[in-house]
């Protein structure tokens, strides 16, 4: 009993001395799986719970990187939704796939450019991700963009090609994404790149109605006074 008592203190000083050190300690590594299944669970796991110790080192002995959960997320997908720079540039630096979406045909551009990360937008432009993939609702990474109001992540995407002048399915333009979640700046960056306030959605409204509708008075001032009508107005 006394031996078994001893044995532990001993390991809980170790693991303590491994933390205060700031290494992730054999503790975690004694856990890595040996075989590919585990081991591409493990990233995954690791990935959804923002782990960096576990997931580097299931990366490091081979888990497949374009591993994903029962959403389709890939580890990849996991820390661009947390905004964890250094692993997502480690991924793709390592091959992941920055163009695999999720079951919802969200790709990690769209999901960068929704939160307005700029520096991962740029790292996964950079590393080959396309601009022009739609998710299961028709919204591509610009759309994300506008409709956040992040006027740098949507400059970076035209930048890399993105057409921020195309309405998609229904007639919307990023003008009236951007109008009808009250992104001022947005507005007024779209506007100023030649985006017609006066075009109408397959409903009959203008980004300044869309605007009004959501209770953007201000939004919807500003695109009336820029030429955008009210059906029925002259």
């Amino acid at each position: 009993m006394v031996r078994r008592i001893v044995k532990t203190i001993f390991r809980m000083a170790v693991l303590c001395l491994c933390a205060l050190l700031g290494t992730a300690g054999p503790a975690v590594a004694d856990k890595v799986a040996t075989d590919q299944f585990g081991l591409n669970a493990q990233l995954i796991s690791a990935a959804r719970r923002g782990d960096e110790s576990l997931a580097r080192l299931t990366i490091e002995r081979g888990a497949a990187l374009n591993s994903r959960n029962r959403r389709g997320n890939t580890a990849l997908m996991l820390f661009t939704e947390q905004g964890n720079l250094p692993m997502v540039q480690l991924l793709v630096e390592r091959g992941a796939d920055v163009n695999l979406p999720n079951l919802d045909k969200v790709t990690p551009l769209m999901a960068a450019a929704d939160a307005g990360r700029l520096e991962l937008v740029k790292v996964l432009l950079a590393s080959g991700a396309r601009v022009e993939p739609q998710d299961q609702v028709f919204k591509t990474a610009a759309i994300y963009a506008a409709a956040g109001g992040h006027v740098e992540v949507l400059e970076a995407l035209r930048e890399a090609g993105a057409d921020v002048m195309a309405p998609d399915r229904r007639g919307l333009t990023l003008l009236m994404w951007a109008a009808g979640y009250g992104r001022e700046a947005m507005v007024r960056r779209l506007l100023d790149l030649g985006i017609d306030p006066s075009r109408r959605d397959d409903r009959g409204k203008t980004a300044a109605d869309i605007a009004r509708g959501q209770g953007h008075a201000s939004v919807a001032e500003l695109l009336a006074a820029s030429g955008s009508t009210t059906p029925g107005s002259p």
